[in-house]
């Protein structure tokens, strides 16, 4: 039986908001300094329909929107208490802030952490569900399509039709693949999303085949995945125990979102104690592999762990 919050009754899907264009580079960061800059204004969701807003983030009026749905779904800005209101969040803040750890967006980290808050969260549907749910390691677009609209009539989702969920595949590949060049394409419509970096999912064959590389991930760092391994458990369970099949295998999981086999979770796990003092640690007690926790699941502690991976590659670069 199908597991994970897409399944439950009370879960809403979402397969639209980007406006067809996929996330590009420098979007994330606009978007933050519009609200940054206007965040004690009630009515600072202005920025983006004001009628200079094409001319202030130099993008069409559906960017704009787009804009604006990225940096939302990427957790770096969010609602605000005032109903026209938007405010930056504590994510956004550690990467585009004053003081920020990588303000414009040059350190893996913070594409692992973009990912993170895509696919590991059931927001936006298409995201979450192929790296969560989808069955297979290798498919073609149409047949992506074809399994979320099964979803979408097994489950009566209302309003979801065909045309949509195709159009939110094809933003979902773009958004990890790169597109391949045309005659007819622009230069613009050619960019890689900045997640294509990471490598998550390639392209195979001589059209429209796809491969969801799963296997160890050199670049992801040991902050990003506790810090997911955080979000997920709070999620999860509250139970001071969590499983290696969970943390491996359970929709949301680390495991599932970075595409990680059992040996490369298995040695992160290894290393929580020393890294967490202790907060959470590795046990094999009588053949049951788990992780306990003696600490709150916090999140902005679990970001505290994140800004480690930034300082460790700066202390190797100067190394």
């Amino acid at each position: 039986m199908p597991r994970g919050p897409i399944y439950q009754d009370t879960y809403k899907p979402q397969f639209s908001g980007h406006e067809t264009f996929p996330l590009r580079y420098g979007w994330l960061k606009k978007a933050y300094d519009a609200v940054y800059d206007r965040k004690s204004d009630p009515n600072s969701k202005a920025a983006f329909i004001r009628d200079d807003a094409i001319a202030h983030f130099g993008v069409g009026k559906n960017m704009v929107a787009s804009m604006r749905h990225w940096a939302t779904a990427c957790g770096i800005i969010a609602d605000g208490d005032m109903p026209n209101s938007l405010v930056p969040k504590a994510f956004g803040d550690s990467l585009f802030g004053p003081r920020g750890y990588d303000r414009y967006m040059e350190h893996p980290t913070s594409l692992w952490m973009v990912h993170w808050n895509l696919a590991g969260h059931p927001d936006k549907t298409t995201w979450y569900w192929s790296f969560n749910n989808f069955p297979g390691a290798t498919f073609e677009r149409e047949r992506l399509v074809r399994a979320l609209e099964k979803v979408a009539t097994d489950r009566a989702w209302p309003r979801v039709s065909a045309t949509t969920i195709r159009r939110d595949v094809e933003c979902f590949l773009r958004t990890y693949v790169a597109r391949r060049p045309s005659a007819n394409a622009s230069p613009e419509d050619t960019l890689e999303s900045p997640l294509a970096e990471l490598g998550l999912i390639k392209a195979v064959g001589k059209r429209d085949g796809f491969r969801f590389v799963r296997g160890p991930k050199s670049t992801l760092g040991a902050g990003v995945f506790l810090y997911a391994l955080i979000d997920f458990w709070k999620e999860f369970t509250t139970a001071q125990t969590l499983s290696f099949e969970a943390i491996a295998y359970e929709p949301g999981s680390p495991g599932r979102v970075f595409l990680l086999d059992e040996n490369d979770v298995a040695d992160r796990l290894l290393s929580l104690e020393e890294m967490t003092d202790g907060a959470f640690r590795w046990s094999e007690t009588a053949g049951l592999k788990q992780v306990l926790r003696d600490a709150p699941l916090d999140m902005n502690v679990a970001l505290e762990y994140v800004a480690r991976d930034y300082s460790r590659t700066k202390i190797r670069e100067a190394a």
